[in-house]
């Protein structure tokens, strides 16, 4: 009861309407109780794929949703979390794999959650793409469908990602068997010396991100996603770091000179290296153009190194300056005989040869004659705009990132495409009736928003606009799948065809032709 009581006397002070109050011991009780233990279900047997790259079992009638796993492992799991209608548990044992498994590349996988199905062979990862845009604008979308076309898979499957970003922490994520290790470790010393152990997960690391976890990063010592050169770049500025004595960052104190790292490349053979500092002090500042120069000096490959001095409490830098200090601003990538520039803030599809065969179901769709007005909505750096260009009478792009949309402009000029015309700002404000009315009436209506979909104000306007055809280019069919809902009441879809960009993800990229009804 003492505990209790000192527990009042605080409450009382900061709260004194409230320490008289029969509720609070009945709080109090609340607390102080131990959560009941979650249980362990044994052998269970995995037996379909569900959302967000995991997989279920039913045990008791119930969906338990495990990662990392397939139909016909049989395993044994620790639930984590318990729902009237599912619980999430994680593998605490394989009692026998499936079947259809096949070995994971990465040495990271089952810790790292970019590759979530590795150890599904790719026929089967399309198969399940295929069904995911199927379920989706079904149960969805509720629309009456044409027969989905089979899905186009990506030419490579791995080393197909043109662009990674890794974190920079002084906190390394460890796994429970590192953790007892290290607990056997700490024991061992303190029983010879009687000192503690300096604990491992304060070591210094550049990696990913472990979903859930803001302030740990898992490092990284090879990733599959890019070709080999971006290992050796990553690995290089961690040991650099190191040696220098360079502070790594730490999210929850917002201290540390070494914030962040994001690699592109291109396919003309152009590397651009960016780099996150979080700089106060002019000492802080030499030393981290000290480390620009040894990166310079070790990487003739690097047409481009950036860096941006980033104070804010997240490592998104669209609204903040991003410096040269060695190279251009930029590095091109070609589609046909097209070039485009790509900066640090443009968005480019991150599987370059695969965008190739997006862009080219896109314009088998449009089926231009050369005299259509053309809208490209969210145009980014104008890659589909211009890449539709030469076969319309005239495109307008629309995208909400400044930047981007000065990219698309000297693109279009770098070119030669002069029938192009970009804008820049929220699209459910500009592109209004005024617009339409100023530019021209749209024939075709390209749109290509991000996962959230389109803002129930842009769909309305689409509606209002009634362009004679709609492409729906989607990231993700579920979004998708509702607006396609919405403008069910004027458009009928035509044509659905899924193109897989992401080998190893459950993510998968969806165009959707819809024709007006009348």
């Amino acid at each position: 009861m003492v505990e209790k009581c000192s527990t009042v006397r605080y409450i009382s002070q900061i709260c004194p309407n409230f320490a008289n109050s029969n509720s609070l011991f009945f709080i109090i009780n609340i607390m102080a109780r131990k959560k009941k233990p979650l249980p362990i279900l044994q052998n269970v047997t995995i037996t379909d794929f569900a959302a967000e790259g995991k997989s279920l079992a039913r045990v008791n009638e119930k969906v338990v949703f495990v990662p990392f796993t397939m139909p016909g492992d049989v395993v044994d799991l620790q639930v984590l979390k318990q729902r009237k209608a599912y619980s999430e548990a994680r593998v605490e044992r394989f009692v026998e794999h499936s079947e259809l498994r096949i070995t994971p590349r990465c040495q990271h996988f089952g810790v790292c959650g970019g590759c979530k199905w590795q150890m599904v062979p790719y026929e089967m990862q399309m198969q399940m793409k295929q069904k995911q845009v199927i379920d989706q604008l079904t149960h969805i979308g509720k629309i009456e469908l044409p027969p989905v076309k089979d899905i186009l898979g990506s030419k490579e499957q791995y080393e197909y990602r043109n662009k990674l970003e890794f974190g920079c922490s002084n906190k390394q994520w460890l796994t429970s068997e590192q953790i007892a290790q290290l607990r056997e470790q700490d024991a061992q010393q303190e029983r010879a010396d009687g000192t503690a152990a300096t604990r491992a997960s304060m070591r210094d690391v550049i990696g990913f991100h472990i979903t859930g976890v803001f302030d740990k990063i898992l490092p990284i010592q090879q990733c599959h996603l890019m070709p080999q050169l971006h290992n050796e770049i990553r690995n290089t500025i961690a040991s650099l770091a190191v040696d220098m004595h360079m502070s790594f960052f730490d999210a929850r104190t917002q201290q540390g000179v070494l914030r962040d790292i994001i690699l592109r490349h291109t396919n003309t053979g152009q590397w651009m290296l960016i780099v996150q500092f979080n700089l106060h002090t002019e000492s802080e500042k030499e030393q981290a153009m000290e480390l620009l120069e040894k990166l310079r000096n070790a990487f003739p490959q690097l047409s481009s190194i950036l860096y941006v001095n980033n104070n804010k409490c997240n490592d998104t830098f669209n609204d903040l300056e991003v410096s040269i200090f060695f190279g251009s601003y930029y590095i091109k990538a070609q589609m046909e005989d097209l070039t485009f520039r790509v900066g640090p803030k443009s968005f480019y599809q991150t599987n370059t040869e695969q965008a190739y065969e997006l862009y080219s179901v896109v314009r088998r769709l449009a089926a231009l004659t050369g005299n259509e007005t053309v809208y490209d909505l969210y145009t980014g750096t104008g890659t589909i705009a211009l890449f539709v260009a030469r076969k319309a009478g005239k495109v307008i792009g629309i995208e909400y990132v400044e930047e981007a949309i000065e990219d698309a402009k000297v693109n279009a000029a770098d070119n030669g495409i002069d029938n192009v015309d970009f804008f820049a700002g929220d699209m459910k404000d500009i592109l209004t009736a005024d617009f339409i009315q100023q530019h021209g009436y749209p024939d075709l209506i390209i749109t290509d928003p991000p996962r959230a979909g389109m803002h129930p104000d842009v769909v309305q306007t689409l509606i209002q606009t009634a362009p004679k055809r709609i492409i729906y280019v989607s990231c993700n069919p579920a979004t998708q799948a509702r607006d396609l809902a919405a403008l069910d009441v004027l458009y009928a879809v035509k044509v659905v065809q899924p193109v897989d960009m992401f080998p190893h993800t459950p993510h998968v990229e969806n165009v959707v032709l819809l024709e007006r009804k009348v």
